[in-house]
């Protein structure tokens, strides 16, 4: 699994020309470590001195951005499996027209997937900024430094999801399946530019 691997290794084989793992992999890579600084921030935070009226909610902060960052980092593997499957299906035979149909169709379900896989990252670490911002605000101020990368952190990881769910929405034929998902990204992408 990728993320069993050594920080050297995961980039060494980011680099290599295998395309997988790729941009969802890095974006959730991203997502993570913004989850995890906005876990430090808060953790920074609970029974500090001057942070008495925060000690609730950037408890919680902690326990929801620890969550986050776990969930994050199964996506790296979750997106280079959507993405494997959608390279078996290309590998499928194509000698009669059955074997075509079938192809074609799990080509297409695959395409689905390796589109889902990001999509969800998007919403989720775009979710995240939120809190990042909310823990930066009220969390311990020398590690507010920490927070405003974890926002930016968040921030490219959904846009980096956004990319790869655009470049694989090329892939599917479900034109209402586009139509949706379309919508929605160009949404995301208009929120995270304002930020």
């Amino acid at each position: 699994m990728l993320i069993d691997l050594k920080v050297k290794d995961f980039i060494a084989e980011v680099a290599s020309s295998s395309p997988a793992p790729g941009g969802g992999s890095v974006s959730a890579l991203s997502s993570s470590l913004g989850a995890g600084l906005i876990s430090m921030l808060a953790n920074l935070t609970v029974g500090k001195d001057g942070y008495e009226s925060v000690q609730d909610e950037i408890k919680k902060i902690a326990d929801q951005s620890k969550v986050a960052a776990d969930k994050f980092l199964k996506v790296i593997d979750e997106d280079t499996k959507a993405f494997d499957k959608y390279m078996q299906a290309i590998r499928m035979p194509k000698d009669t027209d059955e074997e075509k149909t079938v192809r074609i169709e799990a080509m297409q379900v695959a395409a689905k997937g390796a589109t889902n896989v990001p999509l969800q990252l998007a919403r989720d670490a775009f979710a995240l900024i939120e809190v990042a911002k909310r823990a930066t605000v009220i969390g311990n101020k020398n590690a507010e430094s920490d927070g405003q990368v974890a926002v930016q952190m968040l921030r490219s990881g959904t846009l980096g999801a956004i990319y790869n769910v655009q470049i694989n929405l090329g892939m599917i034929k479900d034109q209402d399946f586009v139509a949706t998902v379309e919508k929605e990204i160009k949404s995301l992408e208009a929120k995270v530019s304002k930020l």
